[in-house]
């Protein structure tokens, strides 16, 4: 067998391990639509103060961040849809090709290193959401170079897409940031068990635990 058949043979076993018939279920029921309803509501109320805060960072850059406000990077949706995400910037230079934020640790100001513990910076996703090309919960997105090595060294790796990315997710307030192929791996089994758990309840734990991560700063990169 090809290695193509191999891989596929893998995430067609890991397809069947991690999304059982209750997945199936909830794409029919209420829970994906009041999720979207959910979303939709609390990013447009949040419109107005995410545009306070913003207008306020772009103050404070003119002295500790100089330079754009917002930093854009391609990421994977669902589907394999490719979005562009929105953050403010907390780096200074270009940005080269797709690296781990740990490799990227020389190029964070005090004030962007700030932003980050808080994340503050993914605030602006707001309109990512609003949009559709994210949810408040879900695996977060990953750029497309990291999502093609990973889809084809980690089985059942592109099982992530079949829902919306989050601003918050169970892997990151659990595991934190994931920055290797080890730590990919772990990262996914969080993913999967969300997805496979989707409900009110996961939504309002993953919930409640993103506001410890805020406030204490875990997993900040």
């Amino acid at each position: 067998m090809s290695d193509l058949g191999v891989r596929n043979a893998a995430e067609g076993a890991a397809s069947r391990a991690f999304l059982p018939s209750r997945l199936q279920r909830q794409r029919i029921s209420a829970f994906p639509f009041i999720k979207r309803g959910c979303d939709i509501a609390l990013s447009v109320a949040l419109l107005l103060p995410v545009g306070i805060i913003c207008f306020v960072v772009w103050c404070v850059n003119a002295w500790l961040n100089p330079g754009k406000l917002f930093f854009t990077q391609m990421r994977i949706g669902r589907n394999e849809r490719p979005f562009r995400i929105l953050k403010l910037r907390t780096m200074t230079g270009a940005a080269g090709d797709a690296r781990f934020a740990t490799d990227e640790a020389h190029r964070i100001t005090r004030f962007g290193a700030m932003l980050r513990s808080k994340r503050i910076d993914e605030l602006p996703q707001v309109i990512n959401i609003l949009l559709g090309h994210m949810s408040f919960i879900g695996p977060r997105p990953e750029q497309p170079n990291f999502y093609q090595t990973f889809s084809e060294t980690i089985a059942g790796y592109r099982l992530r897409q079949n829902v919306r990315p989050g601003l918050s997710g169970l892997a990151q307030v659990a595991q934190g940031y994931a920055d290797d192929a080890s730590s990919t791996r772990t990262k996914l089994r969080y993913d999967m068990h969300y997805i496979r758990n989707m409900g009110f309840r996961m939504e309002l734990y993953v919930l409640v635990q993103t506001v410890r991560v805020v406030l204490t700063g875990y997993g900040a990169r």
